[in-house]
């Protein structure tokens, strides 16, 4: 089961699709959009990761973090971002420490589940019932965007 809304977000630091090291509480301030997925560059997870990619302006524009998180390492992230021209960090997850932190461990990768962190760092929405082709527009929706 994921967490559920009104729980605090768990802490996390993780390296991103460049080598940076990415916190939670580097988006202090600020809606954070992490969303886990099992795979790179597989058609589920490239239609999920593009939705997010094509309304980047839109979560930009309200100062909306978006966050994608795989098991994959940095590599995989950085060959996947390339290809598909992403605009958003993704986060690797190699040792699934986030996975397990936030409750989604689906046997070795992540299950489709969505979190939506208040900048107080409170999650507000989960989404587990993902359609990856409008899931960027249904995240919007969920955030009254």
């Amino acid at each position: 089961m994921p967490l559920a809304v009104g729980t605090d977000a768990p802490a996390f630091t993780a390296k991103d699709t460049n080598g940076n090291t990415v916190s939670l509480s580097d988006f202090a301030g600020k809606t954070v959009v992490l969303y886990f997925y099992p795979k790179d560059d597989t058609p589920g997870c490239t239609k999920q990761a593009c939705s997010f990619r094509d309304a980047q302006s839109e979560f930009q524009s309200k100062d909306v973090v978006i966050l994608g998180v795989s098991a994959d390492d940095e590599v995989a992230h950085q060959a996947f971002t390339q290809k598909y021209n992403l605009n958003f960090p993704l986060l690797a997850d190699t040792d699934k420490s986030l996975i397990k932190a936030f409750d989604v461990d689906g046997g070795g990768y992540a299950k489709r589940v969505t979190y939506v962190i208040d900048p107080s760092g409170k999650i507000t929405h989960v989404d587990a019932s993902v359609n990856t082709a409008t899931h960027a527009s249904d995240v919007l929706a969920a955030l009254g965007l």
